[in-house]
């Protein structure tokens, strides 16, 4: 198998100290810096627009890891590609042209990924599962950081994995991921795990990073 890659979500950092904190995931070994974008109508919360990412850019050369939870998303995928998105997700519930949106990320020259709610149904990917790279899975309800992971999520990652099949695609799954949970999402089909609280409530990201890694195993 694969080694697991890990992508650290912003969201939790200190706003205050982007760059910094940017720079201190990286060299604790992070493979993705993810960044949690948030329009306070698809979700209920707000974050961080282009500016910012293109603010933080110059802090790693890390991919990033960028997740669209904004609609519509198709506005502005030109924007995000321009700011410094190495990976761009949509959400399956949010543009009503989902496909035309991949096709457009991929023409940006950029990955492109789909996410899913935990309320939907993965026969929402199939339209589009030879359109994407990567395949976003919520085990939480997005909008929130340091929530519970959702149970029946896990079935859902394995259904996801047996939709991939042998297509080069990668399988993320975002919401609770913790060390004491992270082999069983890995065990499911997961090859990269967003951990956002998990990282950056603890002062040592070299430890807890490596300990998702070892947790993994």
């Amino acid at each position: 198998m694969a080694a697991l890659k890990i992508a650290p979500s912003i969201l939790s950092a200190d706003f205050a100290r982007l760059g910094e904190e940017v720079r201190a995931i990286d060299a604790a070994g992070c493979d993705y810096i993810h960044i949690d974008v948030m329009d306070g109508h698809f979700v209920p919360n707000l974050s961080f627009g282009p500016v910012v990412i293109k603010a933080i850019r110059a802090h790693t050369k890390k991919p990033f890891d960028v997740h669209l939870m904004i609609d519509p998303a198709a506005p502005y995928l030109a924007e995000f590609a321009a700011a410094g998105a190495d990976i761009i997700t949509v959400h399956s519930e949010a543009d009503k042209h989902l496909h035309r949106c991949l096709q457009v990320i991929r023409g940006l020259g950029k990955k492109a990924g789909v996410s899913i709610n935990p309320g939907t149904p993965v026969s929402a990917l199939e339209p589009v599962i030879d359109d994407v790279d990567l395949i976003l899975v919520m085990s939480v309800n997005p909008g929130f950081g340091g929530q519970q992971y959702i149970p029946s999520q896990t079935d859902k990652i394995r259904a996801v994995k047996a939709l991939i099949g042998k297509r080069p695609i990668e399988l993320e799954v975002d919401g609770g991921v913790k060390p004491d949970n992270v082999k069983m999402i890995v065990d499911a089909g997961a090859d990269t795990v967003v951990a956002g609280s998990a990282v950056f409530n603890g002062t040592d990201y070299v430890k807890t990073i490596q300990a998702l890694r070892t947790a993994a195993q």
